[in-house]
């Protein structure tokens, strides 16, 4: 399938929560009022605070933080769920806040498929009926709605299960089936609101492998929220960490990791086993002498890296990307030092494990 093209631009998005939140905006946007001053003076909640954040097309970018974040109504305004107090939200070029009720009913159908926590299964239809459903509002011919949909049942490891109904499947079953349900409508989008959240470890990994397997066949632009930092860190090509409605930073997960850009954000990245999460295209330079005995991929984490150049008995190796071309040099000295800190950080600690419960 090709690549979704469809990219999302967050533009400086603010959201109070109140009845006269046009009230109060602009001494939130203008005099700097903090969520706690909005709240404490005018009995308003900020949600969102000048929040900016382009996501790419065809990746999945993860946002992340504490309950009352903020993380789940950013998400929830990029199908207009939640209207912004002010600011753009531009999908495919599209100003959302534009659309019409007709224009925006159609979005929601074709545009934008959306995965909950909570499963949002009908109760009275089978996995079938309920993977078809998307493809019955959008007026889809009845032969083609079944081809599709049992194919996506299949392709989320469910054949068999059609004629069951989700009182008869497990939670990982049924998120399964909402995420079937979300696929077979071939939207360009697909967001994902904690999905993983309520189910149990074994199973969320489960899920989270089907997750990026699926993403290596279909490309959608997908926006993944979570609460977890280990859940982000594997899945997101890119990670937002968002504290008290704000943006607090945003970028790969190796530069989260490597780069925490405030006291908030180290905290929970201290945990980090950084030669699982960091690839060596983190630590590569600009080669320099003849070609090096040992050829390395970018993508390739530096705990495995570490572990190929000290069997190799190798102080260096070249970095190749996806078609084999040299595109840096990464010393054993740095992989090295680099697994270090993070040792060292974790060593002896009591400290709690990486992720933002709440």
């Amino acid at each position: 399938m090709p690549e979704s093209r469809t990219s999302i631009e967050i533009r400086n998005v603010y959201k109070l929560f109140g009845p006269y939140p046009d009230r109060f905006i602009e001494a939130v946007r203008d005099s700097g009022m903090n969520k706690a001053e909005l709240l404490e003076r005018h009995n308003h909640v900020l949600g969102l605070s000048n929040v900016s954040l382009d996501i790419e097309a065809g990746h999945i970018q993860v946002i992340m933080g504490l309950s009352g974040s903020g993380k789940s109504t950013l998400i929830r305004h990029i199908n207009r769920l939640i209207e912004p107090t002010a600011g753009e939200v531009i999908v495919g070029g599209t100003d959302v806040r534009a659309l019409s009720p007709s224009e925006l009913r159609a979005f929601r159908r074709t545009s934008a498929a959306m995965v909950f926590q909570k499963f949002a299964l009908l109760p009275h239809r089978t996995v079938l009926g309920n993977v078809v459903f998307g493809l019955e509002i959008r007026g889809v011919p009845r032969e083609a709605q079944m081809e599709t949909a049992r194919r996506w049942i299949d392709r989320v490891g469910l054949a068999g299960f059609e004629d069951k109904y989700p009182s008869q499947l497990s939670g990982g079953m049924q998120q399964r089936v909402g995420l079937a349900r979300a696929l077979a409508n071939d939207a360009p989008i697909l967001l994902m609101d904690e999905a993983f959240s309520a189910l149990d470890p074994l199973i969320r990994l489960d899920m989270q492998a089907i997750l990026l397997d699926l993403q290596a066949e279909v490309r959608k632009t997908v926006v993944f929220i979570t609460h977890d930092l280990d859940e982000a860190l594997k899945i997101g090509d890119r990670v937002a960490i968002m504290q008290d409605g704000e943006l607090v930073q945003q970028g790969r997960p190796e530069d989260i990791v490597l780069s925490p850009a405030t006291a908030y954000v180290e905290d929970f990245v201290r945990h980090v086993n950084r030669g699982r999460v960091v690839k060596l295209s983190a630590l590569a330079r600009p080669e320099s002498g003849a070609p090096a005995a040992l050829r390395l991929p970018a993508a390739l984490p530096l705990a495995d890296a570490a572990l190929r150049l000290v069997e190799a008995r190798l102080s260096f190796a070249d970095v190749t990307d996806g078609n084999g071309a040299v595109v840096g040099r990464v010393d054993l000295d740095d992989v090295v030092r680099t697994l270090a800190r993070s040792t060292g950080e974790t060593a002896g600690s009591n400290g709690p494990p990486a992720r933002l419960a709440g």
